[in-house]
């Protein structure tokens, strides 16, 4: 792995399920806004497999599972606001780092710039990553404020490439999912699967990316390949 990563000038991370195991707080404020409109809740297992495509994505699913169409655009934004509220109000009241994962930050960002990409929107992703512990080593947070910037599509990759002026090329993006493997793929960026988290196992045969399955080992990669220089 240590020379397929010599290239590497720049790090992206996803959220949910890479960093922070938010399944917890996540299902707290999804049944918070459920219960606020009068409707079923949902464990924890059901929650956690609705997880990687934000909030508005995690609304709908719960409300398919109600059957409601999903055609009532009000509810949908009403649920939508109580969830960003409930988030907000306790961004990490169950969650928990991944071990390792404060390590690895630390380590990589004193050699390498590190983001966050996430299909969560910006302000919730922030006030978690604040509330982890895990946002002053991170140089930026994309979230995906806008249903077009959501992974798979390219988009938040390309802007973190952009920001810190580093080729699609250069930048490994780290996550637990499809949509992360996805994203890269279509920016040309290298990936990295982690082996915990929550969409791993559902990976198609195509995407190969590479695998780790703790912490230790990007570090340990990161940290003993040398970078080419600029050109």
């Amino acid at each position: 792995m240590r020379d397929e990563l010599r290239a590497i000038r720049a790090v992206a991370f996803d959220l949910d399920g890479t960093l922070v195991d938010s399944a917890p707080d996540i299902q707290r404020a999804l049944n918070s806004s459920l219960r606020r409109e009068g409707r079923p809740r949902f464990d924890l297992d059901r929650v956690r497999g609705w997880i990687g495509d934000g909030p508005d994505a995690l609304i709908a699913r719960a409300l398919e599972a109600q059957g409601c169409s999903g055609d009532d655009v009000a509810l949908r934004a009403r649920l939508r606001r109580w969830f960003d509220a409930a988030t907000l109000a306790a961004p990490l009241a169950g969650g928990t780092v991944y071990p390792g994962i404060a390590e690895l930050l630390e380590a990589l960002s004193r050699r390498l710039p590190l983001v966050a990409v996430t299909n969560k929107p910006t302000p919730l992703a922030r006030a978690v990553l604040d509330a982890a512990g895990l946002l002053p080593y991170l140089q930026a947070v994309h979230g995906a404020d806008e249903p077009a910037l959501r992974k798979p599509a390219p988009a938040m990759v390309l802007a973190a490439c952009a920001r810190l002026a580093v080729e699609p090329h250069e930048l490994l993006m780290v996550g637990d999912a499809e949509p992360d493997m996805r994203s890269a793929h279509a920016a040309g960026c290298r990936a990295v699967l982690v082996g915990w988290g929550y969409g791993h196992a559902t990976l198609p045969a195509w995407l190969d990316p590479l695998r780790i399955t703790a912490p230790h080992e990007l570090r340990a990669a990161l940290c003993a390949a040398e970078p080419i220089p600029n050109a």
